[in-house]
């Protein structure tokens, strides 16, 4: 996940399966020149292995000890989190080291010293090439368009509101001011600096004043069905994942139906998992614009720089229904950046 700290997220799958990839390819650039005058894919393959079995093992625990103890590393300051996962690295690597010293192999005081030396530069190059990958995720011109695809609105649904308001201003006076308190809201949270997670009920209230300003233009043609389960309160989730997904909904669906439809909305969680599930019936329609498929594809940008490779965006078409579905992984609070 996406945070203020430098250090890399080791509770992250994306971040484990790169480093696995990385050190695959590494072990196979070493293993390549064995010293022989011709190059044998056998002599090869057997390097590789033995290699393998006296590099992954160290390598392996010291992932798995990073995923336990990441709370707290993180915890520390930059500099002092980066000794502490080089010192846990020299020490699980001295402890694999002496197992296979006692059970398998001797290993003289060169080698050993050597073991240890490739541990610290492997280490250093893991460090460096996942500081390199988070800046990557996370560029200055990237945060600027995320930015602006988060701040824009449909202008067709600022026109069509306002003259929904205008509508009932003498006539139910009350009524308008809800609706453009309501869009008060919508707009402060949709050109503020949207970063860092928020509540998820905050979204859904975001998502139900929305949703109140298009059932004064769209009336009985619009219908919702809110399936929601028990939520913590804690829970936290990037901020306009659900509200353009409902406005597609709307734009998409129920304002192209002359009879209009049912959005159906389905939140629950597991205990490693939020999902988000939302559904429209189908157009009969030609595609209206490219607005659906860029609003997904904002979500999916942002979901990546936040989860990495924990996220998952899928759509597909359901008993004549479209439908969106996010999952997304669940972190204590003490976990993500929020304000």
């Amino acid at each position: 996940m996406r945070k203020s700290n430098r250090i890399p997220n080791f509770r992250n799958l994306g971040i484990h399966l790169r480093l696995l990839l990385m050190h695959a390819g590494l072990l196979g650039l070493l293993t390549i020149y064995d010293g022989q005058p011709a190059w044998n894919i056998a002599l090869w393959a057997g390097d590789l292995t033995q290699l393998a079995g006296q590099w992954l093992p160290p390598l392996l625990l010291t992932m798995g000890a990073l995923t336990l103890l990441y709370a707290l590393i993180t915890r520390l300051p930059y500099v002092i989190g980066l000794a502490a996962i080089m010192a846990l690295a020299l020490v699980l690597t001295s402890l694999s080291a002496y197992i296979y010293h006692i059970g398998i192999s001797p290993l003289t005081a060169s080698q050993s010293l050597q073991i240890l030396l490739l541990c610290v530069g492997d280490v250093a190059l893991s460090l460096y090439y996942l500081d390199l990958l988070q800046r990557a995720y996370s560029p200055a011109i990237a945060e600027a368009r995320l930015q602006a695809l988060q701040a824009r609105i449909r202008p067709h649904f600022l026109f069509n509101s306002l003259n929904a308001v205008l509508s009932l201003i003498r006539s139910q006076p009350q009524r308008a001011e809800t609706a453009l308190e309501d869009m008060a809201e919508l707009f402060r949270v949709l050109m503020a600096d949207n970063r860092a997670l928020v509540p998820l009920a905050q979204e859904i209230t975001l998502c139900q004043q929305y949703l109140s300003i298009e059932k004064l233009r769209l009336d009985e043609r619009l219908q919702v069905e809110w399936h929601i389960a028990k939520i913590p309160s804690t829970l936290m989730i990037p901020p306009l994942i659900l509200q353009p997904l409902v406005e597609n909904a709307v734009y998409h669906g129920i304002e192209t139906l002359a009879q209009g439809g049912t959005i159906v909305i389905n939140i629950s969680t597991s205990a490693q998992s939020l999902v988000l599930r939302i559904s429209n019936p189908l157009s009969q329609r030609p595609e209206k614009s490219g607005g659906n498929k860029m609003a997904l594809k904002n979500i999916g940008e942002r979901l990546r720089l936040h989860y990495d490779l924990e996220a998952r965006l899928r759509q597909y078409e359901e008993q004549g229904h479209y439908v969106v579905e996010i999952t997304i992984p669940t972190r204590p609070l003490s976990e993500v950046p929020h304000g």
